[in-house]
């Protein structure tokens, strides 16, 4: 076991990915609205939402207990769907050095999907990988469709 670390998934989604990049890029606050058993809060701590160097809080709930990271916007893309949060402060600090949240939204003829890349490096080499975290960001993802796709005629 190294102490870099890197897990993927992909997420397949029926909202159009433009929309699911709106709510991670600009209305990220409107995230603990919609999974509220997940996240409890996104708040701007320094600059703009969406902009790149801002900083944002979330208090989202993980393994059994509330939890807290401050992340700073590190990139975006709008014309690819791209989007990186890099963690500064927080409960991950506590077994990561490091910790990035990249997340690519990919149109597809029907729905998109959702890449997840969580790139980190462990304080040593007994914390094992952060599975339970790629595991929130797909259900909150799941979640943010479902209230995106309210009341669409698909079934």
């Amino acid at each position: 076991m190294g102490r870099f670390g890197k897990l993927e998934t992909d997420v397949h989604i029926r909202a159009p990915a433009s929309k699911l990049h709106e709510i991670y890029h600009e209305r990220t606050h409107h995230i603990s609205n919609v999974s509220t058993d997940k996240v409890h809060g996104v708040d701007l701590l320094k600059g703009e939402w969406g902009e790149v160097g801002s900083i944002i809080c979330w208090r989202y709930f993980q393994d059994g207990k509330a939890r807290i990271a401050k992340e700073k916007i590190e990139a975006v893309d709008k014309e690819n769907n791209l989007i990186t949060f890099t963690v500064i402060e927080g409960d991950l600090m506590e077994k990561y050095k490091s910790f990035k949240f990249k997340m690519q939204f990919i149109p597809k003829e029907k729905g998109s999907v959702i890449h997840w890349v969580l790139e980190y490096e462990k304080l040593h080499d007994d914390i094992p990988d952060s599975h339970t975290m790629l595991q929130l960001c797909v259900d909150v993802a799941k979640d943010i469709d479902a209230h995106l796709m309210e009341g669409s005629e698909e079934p």
